[in-house]
């Protein structure tokens, strides 16, 4: 799915992106140029951020791979 239209980002690109370790907006429009146009994708940027920073805090590797 694109998230970023203007930009032809897809949610993949976005997921391994906060997967890598991009923990903020900025960072994400740096690495891949999503909200860079018109930035009406940056609240699901944050979301998606939010959820890889989740994934990444969850303490066992269980739970991690189920999430």
């Amino acid at each position: 799915m694109y998230v970023c239209i203007c930009n032809g980002v897809t949610d993949r690109q976005i997921r391994e992106a906060a997967d890598a370790g991009c923990d903020s907006v900025s960072e994400m429009t740096m690495r891949t140029g999503a909200g860079a146009s018109c930035g009406s994708c940056l609240g699901l940027l944050a979301e998606m951020i939010d959820e890889a920073r989740a994934r990444r805090a969850l303490p066992l590797p269980v739970l991690a791979r189920a999430a």
